[in-house]
C-alpha cells in the first residue's frame, strides 16, 4: 500500500510555541506554582493528559476569581483583554503564549475600532479565539460563519466595517463570505488574517486528498482547524476518515484499498502522526 503523509501535517508555529512554553515552565525552579493553562492549551486530549501528569491544570475562565494564584499560561488561541484584567487582579504571574497571529488580529480590531470601524469576525462565534477577539474589540463585534448569516448582516447606511478571520478558517468559505458582505456597499476594509500555515495545510490536504483512496485526518474531536481539514478532505475523498490517534483507526477502511493520505490538524504531535503512519504501513 501506498502511504503518503502531508508535508504539513501536525504542529505549527503557534501551537508548537505554546506547547513548548508549558513544558519549559513547568521545568523551571523559581515559577510561581500551581501552574495553569487558560482552557487546554490546545484541543489534544493526548498533550492535556500528559501536562497533567506534570501538575498542570486546566483553569477556565469562569474558575479565575475562584482560584488563588499561581502562573497561568494564555495559549495560542488568546484571550480577550477582561481576561487578562481579571487573572492580574488575581495575583497571577501571567505567561503570554498567544499565537503571533492570533495577537496581531487582537491589534487590528482594536485600532480599526478607536477609527471608528465595525468589526466582523468571519468564524465560528464559539470557538475560544473568536471570543479572545472579539475581547480586545471596544464595541460590538459581530461574528459570521455561514452565508446565511453573511445575508443577513444588516447595519445602518454609511457604517464602516473591517473584515477579519479567524486564523484557522477555511480560505475559499472567507472569501465567499466577504463577497457577500461587500455586496452590500459598505464602507469596507478587508484583512485576510488567515493564517498562511492554515492556508498551505488546506491546500495541501485537498490536493492529497483527490489522489488517494482513503484520507485519514488525525486531530483533536474538537479541533477547529482538524474539523475543517476534514470537509476539506471529505469533498475529495469520500473515504474520508476523522481520528485522534491510532486507537480509532478501523482496518475495514482499507481493505482492498492501494493508496492512503495522512493529514493531521495544527494541534496534533508528531508522535501521533508517526505512530498512525507505522500501523497503516506496516499492517497493510
Amino acid at each position: 500500500m501506498n502511504v503518503i503523509v502531508a508535508e504539513t501535517a501536525g504542529f505549527c508555529f503557534g501551537v508548537r510555541r505554546a506547547v513548548d512554553t508549558v513544558y519549559e515552565q513547568t521545568e523551571r525552579k523559581r515559577v510561581v506554582r500551581p501552574i495553569y493553562t487558560c482552557g487546554p492549551i490546545i484541543h489534544n486530549e493526548e498533550v492535556v493528559r500528559d501536562l497533567e501528569s506534570r501538575g498542570v491544570s486546566v483553569l477556565d475562565e469562569e474558575e479565575i476569581e475562584a482560584a488563588s494564584g499561581g502562573t497561568v499560561i494564555i495559549r495560542s488561541h488568546g484571550v480577550g483583554r477582561r481576561t487578562c484584567e481579571r487573572l492580574e487582579e488575581q495575583g497571577f504571574q501571567i505567561v503570554d503564549a498567544t499565537c503571533p497571529f492570533v495577537k496581531k488580529i487582537h491589534r487590528i480590531v482594536q485600532e480599526e475600532s478607536a477609527k471608528g470601524r465595525t468589526i466582523v469576525i468571519i468564524g465560528n462565534a464559539a470557538h475560544p479565539e473568536v471570543k479572545g477577539i472579539r475581547g480586545w474589540c471596544p464595541e460590538r463585534a459581530y461574528v459570521v460563519e455561514t452565508p446565511e448569516e453573511a445575508s443577513e448582516l444588516t447595519l445602518l447606511a454609511g457604517t464602516k466595517l473591517c473584515i477579519v478571520s479567524q486564523t484557522t478558517f477555511n480560505y475559499n468559505k472567507f472569501q465567499l463570505l466577504v463577497e457577500i458582505i461587500l455586496k452590500k456597499s459598505y464602507d469596507s476594509i478587508v484583512v485576510n488574517t488567515i493564517c498562511s500555515a492554515t492556508h498551505e495545510r488546506q491546500a495541501e490536504a485537498r490536493q492529497l486528498a483527490s489522489k488517494v483512496d482513503v484520507m485519514l485526518v488525525i486531530g483533536g474531536k474538537h479541533s477547529s482547524n482538524t474539523q475543517k481539514l476534514y470537509e476539506i478532505c471529505r469533498r475529495e475523498c469520500n473515504s474520508t476518515y476523522h481520528i485522534q490517534t491510532v486507537r480509532d483507526l478501523d482496518p475495514r477502511w482499507l481493505e482492498g484499498k492501494r493508496s492512503v493520505g495522512i493529514t493531521a490538524g495544527a494541534s496534533t504531535p508528531n508522535h501521533i502522526i508517526e505512530e498512525v503512519h507505522t500501523n497503516v504501513r506496516i499492517k497493510f
